[in-house]
């Protein structure tokens, strides 16, 4: 694989048994740039490792007067030059491949797995450990796998030059012979402290990221409450800590460093008073002795790359821990070969090879048999969760992702859209068909056009989806931020994550960009949680028109969006209810009217109509957001209330 042939055509399945089983699946999967990098490292050292040879012999060809063997000598040098110089060139350049190409596989993966899992995904993984590892980890991974062939070049160099010199000059060759397998292990006692103090250091930045990551996440919010100086002081304590660490194992690695320095000079001495020795006993020639020491000056630089593949390692080692973690979450127990319904290249390093069942017939109901919400096809289905957290593991849920431990309906089996269940279709099928809207939806930069231009089925135009969505002063405030001579709000750029829209403006958007998709299924979790009841209105009024014959789902509590829903469905403690209309469940459900109306529950307490909503929480940057607009939204509750009374 060439840098130029990047991305690949299909990264492979990945052994995420362990970190070491994931760098091993690495290394197996670039053999042939590993064999590359090696025959060159060993050009590059061999050549190194011949010059004390060519200099001893020239030392003895001059010390003899023979001219002959001295040029002899020198075109070897020249010979050995070039060697050196082309193998130093292909060997950093074949090196620099297996780093990009290694690093670029794994970042494959983990887009893919981040892809298949979706919003579970930071359910399950903190969002700093996604960053640490899509970042600096992917990096250590390629550096391990880079120093991987360099130091198998280096190590074949430093056994051929021991075996060279104990023939070349036996008595002295044993010496180096002896010493430098120490120099090699000196180190070695130390690495499993520096390891573990690597791994204390790797996990403080990973908190200090995930606290940095949360604390601009929630901004908005810590400025509401006056809460940045706060999470600002939290920020530099860990900071400190994670310097505090580093300092710790900086000390660890420069003892390390101080080792691989010392002992080489020791026997540098030892060399030459050994040999010196030698030489004035007549039994080592001058130049034998120059070419041993020549050898052993040269060989410090081979012994380099033994450090760097323990540091190497130390450091890539929890790092391919942690991608592998996430390369081994799938989005069910069953993908992992654990259950049925698993299927090829989704498990954890072995895959199956179970047939993914056919897409279900158009126009078949939702069905979760976890909680026992159907959803019928064709209609509109209201949901109510007295816990806005229960909702969104349940649209999840009803998405066909993951629910974790000690959820709803952890043990049940798969939602079910016309009798087929969602896991054990294969996942693009399944997302086509299904589509969930998180309340904290995610707007990528770029025009509107791009925003809009999503794998839909061409039955919803943009301009309905943005006009249902209520997106019309959405529209002007893209204009009025756009550079001159843009004159269609479709050209308009959105910022990074669409900061510089209010919160209802983003949900707005967002919810315009499902419509324009058009699934069969559509799964709408808190969809006007951020707007004001006046266009929020408006909105259900345009869901509903723009959705007529399709099945859609949409888990809230606002009373305008729920009278204009075909049915309602309160899921109370894990079971959905038997349902109804809106009106009638206010009438005939203490449960729900506790939910809606945020009454005392039960249904033994006295109902109390003058008992306001409690409104949610909005950003109030944007005039079409929720302000004094709430009272309004509070008026046609209690309206609706009194009438169903």
């Amino acid at each position: 694989m060439q840098i130029s042939d990047l991305p690949y055509p299909d990264p492979g399945v990945p052994d995420a048994r362990s970190g070491p089983r994931f760098l091993l699946w690495l290394g197996r999967g670039q053999l042939g740039g590993q064999a590359k990098s090696l025959g060159w490292g060993l050009l590059h050292h061999c050549g190194i490792a011949g010059l004390p040879f060519a200099v001893g012999f020239g030392v003895e060809a001059v010390v003899k007067g023979d001219g002959r063997r001295l040029l002899l000598v020198g075109a070897l040098i020249v010979l050995l030059g070039i060697a050196i110089s082309l193998g130093d060139a292909m060997l950093h350049r074949t090196a620099v491949t297996n780093w990009i190409t290694a690093a670029a596989r794994v970042q494959q993966l983990l887009a893919r797995r981040t892809a298949e899992l979706g919003a579970a995904l930071t359910r399950r993984v903190a969002a700093g450990e996604v960053v640490a590892v899509s970042t600096g980890d992917v990096e250590k991974i390629g550096w391990f796998v880079e120093a991987v062939s360099r130091f198998l070049a280096a190590a074949l160099a430093i056994v051929l030059v021991c075996v060279g010199l104990v023939v070349y000059a036996p008595a002295l060759g044993v010496v180096v012979a002896v010493g430098m397998p120490v120099l090699a292990l000196a180190s070695l006692p130390l690495l499993p402290r520096a390891t573990r103090r690597a791994d204390f250091q790797r996990e403080k930045a990973g908190k200090a990221t995930e606290l940095a990551s949360d604390t601009v996440a929630g901004l908005r919010v810590l400025r509401g409450i006056g809460g940045e100086e706060l999470f600002l002081g939290r920020y530099r304590e860990a900071s400190q800590e994670v310097r505090s660490a580093a300092v710790r194992s900086a000390r660890m690695w420069a003892l390390i460093s101080a080792i691989q320095v010392f002992l080489p000079g020791l026997l540098l001495i030892t060399v030459v008073w050994y040999g010196s020795s030698l030489v004035l006993a007549g039994r080592l020639d001058i130049g034998e002795l120059v070419a041993v020491f020549s050898a052993v000056s040269l060989m410090l630089y081979p012994l380099r790359n033994v450090e760097e593949i323990a540091m190497a390692y130390s450091f890539s080692r929890p790092s391919a821990q942690r991608a592998a973690r996430v390369l081994s979450l799938t989005r069910t127990d069953a993908e992992a070969g654990t259950g049925p319904g698993a299927r090829t290249g989704t498990d954890t390093g072995r895959g199956t090879d179970t047939v993914v069942p056919d897409s279900p017939a158009p126009g078949g109901d939702l069905y979760d048999p976890g909680t026992g919400l159907l959803a019928p096809a064709g209609l509109l289905t209201a949901v109510v969760c007295g816990d806005p957290d229960v909702a969104g593991r349940l649209a999840e849920r009803l998405g066909g992702q993951p629910v974790p431990a000690g959820d709803v309906a952890t043990e049940e089996p798969s939602v079910l859209l016309g009798g087929v269940a969602l896991d054990d279709l294969a996942l693009d099928t399944a997302r086509t068909l299904v589509l969930v809207q998180d309340k904290d939806p995610v707007l990528l930069s770029g025009t509107l056009r791009e925003l809009l231009d999503v794998p839909a089925s061409g039955a919803v135009e943009p301009a309905a989806a943005l006009a249902a969505a209520q997106c019309g002063d959405v529209l002007e405030a893209l204009l009025q931020s756009a550079p001159d001579g843009i004159t269609d709000p479709m050209d308009a750029r959105i910022t990074e994550r669409g900061r510089s829209l209010s919160g209802g403006q983003r949900q707005r958007l967002a919810l315009a960009r499902s419509l324009v998709t058009d699934p069969e299924v559509l799964v709408l979790d808190e969809p006007t949680s951020a707007v004001d009841s006046h266009t929020e209105a408006r909105i259900a009024d345009g869901i509903t028109a723009l959705r007529r014959g399709r099945t859609t789902v949409v888990l809230a509590s606002s009373p305008l969006i729920l009278d204009r829903a075909d049915r309602v469905v309160l899921v109370h403690e894990g079971r959905a209810l038997p349902s109804g209309t809106h009106r009638e469940l206010l009438r005939d459900e203490p449960r729900y009217r506790a939910v809606v109306t945020r009454e005392p529950d039960g249904p033994d307490q006295p109902r109390r109509s003058d008992t306001p909503r409690t409104p949610d929480p909005s950003d109030r940057s944007d005039p079409s957001d929720r302000s004094d607009a709430e009272l309004v939204r509070l008026e046609e509750a209690l309206t609706e209330i009194e009438e169903s009374a």
